[in-house]
């Protein structure tokens, strides 16, 4: 006597002979259209990335665009092919709708941050190397990605920002550089002029210091124990700190160099002597 699980083994065996038999040729050319499809998906894909390239599109738009023609053209493939055998595919699309709402439910936040990112990469209001401010944060754009943007202060230090978290907001772009502030105070008997020429010297001769914008230097105020020079200039956003210590550094030395004096903090104290 035969078994049950042999009659059924022997029942999805001849289901699958006939089936190979009837659709055997559908099965070689669904895979030869398989086949030709990935082929002529990763060609489109390179071309459309070549394209853009040669139109300077930013890098990150650029593999976007690449990839999502590749996937389209492989899922229409697979379609296809998968028409070729025989199978509906009617059910899977019902199904992957499905899915697709779901995870879109689930994912509000991620997707939010990919159309944000897709916004910043299309209009461009900032790329790579320049330096932005946004929501009291800033440092230099390291990475544009889908989802974050990645950026580095003058501390060295890594900044991911979520993308919905910078579209729609007050953004401060400089590009390249951020600008950097110093002040010192002379006596009043000092020249000022010539304070001001050494500051000129000093920050124009550093080679870091931007030359487009020009350093702005002159008087600031006229404080209780001095004039108070201040002295403004453009860094790249990665070298602020050895900058200014470097140009801090110059200008006392200037100063002393030339005798002109610092004046230090004064009080006036009155002491009344009562009977």
């Amino acid at each position: 006597m035969i078994s049950p699980e042999i009659e059924q083994f022997e029942k999805y065996y001849a289901m699958l002979t006939e089936y190979l038999v009837t659709y055997s040729m559908q099965i070689v050319g669904a895979i030869f259209i398989l086949l030709i499809g990935l082929w002529v998906a990763q060609k489109l894909a390179n071309v459309v990335a070549n394209l853009m390239a040669r139109h300077n599109i930013d890098v990150t738009l650029t593999n976007f665009v690449s990839n999502l023609v590749k996937v389209l053209l492989i899922i229409i493939v697979i379609i296809i092919a998968l028409g070729k055998i025989g199978i509906s595919v009617t059910p899977f699309v019902a199904a992957i709708g499905a899915a697709s709402l779901g995870a879109g439910l689930a994912m509000q936040g991620m997707l939010s941050n990919y159309g944000a990112g897709l916004a910043i990469i299309a209009t461009r209001p900032f790329v790579v190397g320049d330096t932005i401010e946004v929501k009291n944060v800033s440092g230099q754009v390291k990475i544009i990605e889908l989802g974050h943007t990645v950026l580095i202060d003058e501390e060295k230090v890594e900044i991911t920002i979520p993308n919905k978290h910078i579209l729609g907001e007050i953004l401060h772009n400089s590009f390249k550089f951020s600008l950097v502030k110093g002040e010192i105070t002379i006596a009043y008997s000092a020249c000022s002029n010539t304070a001001v020429k050494l500051i000129e010297d000093v920050v124009n001769g550093h080679e870091l210091v931007a030359k487009v914008p020009n350093a702005q230097i002159g008087i600031e105020r006229f404080a209780d124990n001095g004039v108070t020079i201040s002295y403004r200039y453009w860094v790249p956003t990665t070298k602020i700190i050895e900058t200014k210590l470097a140009i801090n550094g110059g200008v006392y030395s200037a100063m002393n160099k030339a005798n002109i004096e610092i004046p230090l903090p004064q009080r006036i104290v009155s002491i009344i002597k009562s009977d």
